[in-house]
């Protein structure tokens, strides 16, 4: 949707007017199903975030700014709800906060085109040189220290460094600023996960 039909939809939602309300639902709610999904791995739990959500838009709609983008303004709203959701069921531990600032790098960006980064990220990652990826994947994925794969690999931690480094470099080239935020999603917040889980 162009800014300009944006910005009239927003006028009309305003007023009251129940049609605008309906095609913001039509054009907004599956997009926005599949990002509180996303967030939450809970079809469910999505559905009722997304749902609060088109119910505070129409309560508090005359607060409406029709100069600002209606899609950011949802996709804000859905994350913003998510949080609220999360801190009812348990404390924000700082892992998660971390999380939660990366998922706020990449709030503006539709689903499929984080979707598509992702793809690319790993795509990335295999094409790295064989020994930059075996050290960036024990890092990254496995959760190792710079010390545990010196100690491992029988090679210095300068080494271990370098390699890392370069894998940066090379990843950032290609993915740029968004880079880190996409890696803390595919490796470090799972990662954590998985250990609470563990024990």
């Amino acid at each position: 949707m162009d800014p300009q039909k944006n910005q009239q939809l927003a006028k009309r939602l305003i007023l009251g007017d129940c049609k605008a309300y309906d095609i913001l639902m039509n054009s907004y709610y599956q997009l926005l199903c599949v990002y509180a999904q996303s967030l939450c791995n809970d079809h469910n739990m999505a559905e009722d975030i997304v749902q609060n959500v088109f119910v505070n838009i129409w309560v508090k709609r005359k607060k409406i700014n029709p100069d600002l983008s209606i899609k950011s303004y949802l996709y804000k709203s859905v994350y913003n709800e998510f949080i609220n959701q999360y801190r009812k069921n348990k404390p924000v531990i700082y892992l998660e906060k971390k999380y939660f600032e990366a998922i706020d790098l990449v709030v503006d960006i539709e689903p499929e085109e984080l979707e598509s980064l992702i793809k690319l990220m790993n795509i990335e990652i295999e094409n790295l040189p064989s020994k930059c990826k075996e050290i960036f994947s024990m890092n990254k994925k496995e959760g190792l220290t710079h010390t545990e794969i010196s100690e491992y690999l029988n090679i210095s931690t300068k080494t271990v460094e370098g390699h890392i480094t370069r894998a940066f470099k090379i990843l950032t080239e290609k993915l740029g600023t968004k880079m880190e935020a996409v890696l803390f999603l595919l490796f470090d917040f799972k990662k954590q996960k998985a250990r609470s889980f563990l024990g």
